[in-house]
């Protein structure tokens, strides 16, 4: 994978990541809710307009489109394996920003993640 190619799918996993991140922190400003047919609209309108979550969707839409050019230059069967990265940022920046546990269970998992992205990676 040359530079352009890593970088195009580096760029598409962080901005994914940062838009799972940013969805999270919306939804804590907006706080737990449930649809039903007489909150639709107000808790619809809440959501889409809450700074975080509009955050969160700009990133997906920006990170559809990089990954688009991503997948043009590199196979799937690499590409698709490098979203677990967002996995690792997301587990360590949750537990930075909003508190989440982190116990050992949890960083094993990681570091099999990271063992299989790089084996996918070398490959």
């Amino acid at each position: 994978m040359n530079a352009i190619s890593f970088s195009l799918v580096l760029t598409g996993v962080l901005l994914n990541a940062a838009a799972q991140l940013l969805l999270k922190a919306g939804t804590n400003v907006v706080g737990h809710f449930e649809f039903h047919a007489g909150n639709i609209l107000p808790v619809g309108l809440k959501l889409a307009f809450q700074p975080f979550i509009m955050g969160g969707m700009a990133c997906y839409a920006v990170s559809l489109v990089v990954w688009i050019m991503a997948l043009s230059r590199v196979p799937v069967s690499v590409a698709y394996p490098m979203l677990s990265i967002g996995y690792v940022i997301n587990a360590f920046v949750a537990w930075q920003w909003f508190g989440e546990a982190l116990a050992a269970q949890k960083l094993l998992g990681i570091g099999f993640i990271v063992v299989g992205v790089f084996l996918v990676a070398r490959s």
